[in-house]
């Protein structure tokens, strides 16, 4: 059986609560057993991401890892998160609903009003409500300013109906309520008075039954586990109890969000490459092809393995130093630096991890019983969300060279 996280947690880098949740975390995963493996042919086969696994991480607490103790939540910090998920991504069971989870519980503490967060916080942090995202438009994915989708308000300000399209929106059909930005100042407005760009944007939090709102499954691969829809919004009228901040100055409270969901997918990026390390490993150590000795022997096999786990390493005190700057309560762009930093480190080194497990097995690496092959686009897709790693590059050139805007 494959090994999990090689990430090291010890009394010296870590507080009591980091280390409760790390050995919480191992002991339900040791629990499992073989149960792993029905685990990620569930999710990569059937592509259902298990209850059991969503159950299991509401009772360890993660779900409620960001919320205060007087909402219900844990108030492990997001760094908790990160070690948890990290090593669940070690076995192959990474879960994309959990990172939308946090960056709706970001944004709800951020703009929601008090009895707002004394209805939706409790609920989430004891997995009685899961939420989703809903940002990306057909013609607005990278370029989320240009989003369309409008929010116009009632005669009586008691509501807004909200009309258009989303496009490529994980798991709403696991989720009970969906964050969803849309304009309540249309983009032409926007250029004929000379505002910002980020003006204009207003989030509502949407039950995912409500009137006039449909879901067609889209036919995409990457996000195992979970499916991705189309939305159509056909005059779907929203409270105006539901919006969360200012209306208008939405984007403030998404980009508070932003942060956490790129440390999160970080996270998972750099547990999956334990994953297809392990296996690569595994499946040298055993096989034998010229001379009665293992193809582990070879150096054209250890090399590129030990500058993945080198590289590995630096994506992971990355991730960790942006979870911890987060939790210190830093300025979001220093901590989105290293947001953006990780994001992209540990997607690139996740995604040579995965090439190089399956240039180990050769042929066999190949077979769906092997379990590599078939999470190829998963790891693919973090190179290009929950944001691009171009635009990755594009900030840091930009923020941290100080180099022109190149878009």
């Amino acid at each position: 059986m494959v090994r999990g996280s090689s990430a090291k947690v010890t009394s010296e880098r870590f507080n009591e609560t980091h280390l409760a949740v790390v050995d919480a975390v191992d002991y339900y995963l040791n629990s499992l057993g073989p149960k792993k493996r029905s685990f990620i042919r569930e999710i990569f086969d059937q592509h259902h991401y298990p209850d059991e696994l969503n159950d299991a991480m509401v009772s360890l607490g993660l779900f409620g890892a960001l919320i205060p103790a007087c909402y219900g939540g844990t108030e492990a910090g997001l760094l908790s998160m990160v070690l948890a998920m990290e090593r669940f991504s070690a076995f192959g069971l990474g879960n994309t609903l959990a990172l939308l989870i946090t960056m709706d519980t970001m944004a709800i503490l951020t703009g929601a009003s008090e009895s707002m967060r004394r209805r939706f916080l409790p609920k989430i942090a004891s997995g009685e409500i899961k939420t989703a995202f809903a940002i990306t438009e057909p013609g607005a994915g990278t370029n989320s300013f240009e989003l369309t989708l409008s929010a116009k308000a009632a005669s009586d300000g008691t509501e807004y109906v909200l009309s258009g399209e989303k496009a490529w929106i994980t798991g709403v059909d696991r989720a009970d309520y969906v964050l969803v930005v849309a304009r309540t100042t249309t983009l032409e407005e926007i250029k004929r008075s000379n505002l910002k760009r980020s003006f204009g944007l207003t989030l509502f939090l949407v039950p995912t039954n409500a009137s006039g709102l449909s879901k067609v499954k889209m036919s995409t691969v990457g996000v195992e586990g979970y499916n991705q829809f189309q939305l159509f919004f056909d005059n779907v009228e929203v409270s105006s109890e539901l919006v969360l901040g200012e209306v208008n100055h939405g984007a403030s409270v998404l980009f508070s969000a932003l942060n956490p969901e790129r440390i999160v997918a970080a996270a998972m990026a750099v547990g999956s490459v334990d994953y297809f390390v392990n296996k690569a490993i595994e499946y040298a150590k055993e096989r034998v092809v010229f001379g009665g000795r293992s193809i582990a022997h070879y150096q054209s096999l250890q090399h590129p393995l030990a500058r993945i786990r080198t590289t590995q390493e630096g994506a992971r005190l990355l991730t960790y130093e942006a979870a911890q700057a987060f939790d210190r309560g830093t300025a979001p762009q220093e901590v989105g630096t290293y947001a953006n930093m990780a994001k992209y480190l540990a997607s690139e080194v996740a995604f040579e991890a995965i090439d190089r497990s399956l240039a180990a097995h050769g042929g066999t690496g190949f077979v769906l019983e092997t379990e590599i092959v078939q999470m190829l686009a998963s790891t693919r897709l973090s190179k290009t969300a929950p944001i691009n790693n171009e635009m990755v590059l594009n900030y840091i050139a930009e923020t941290e060279l100080g180099l022109p805007r190149s878009y």
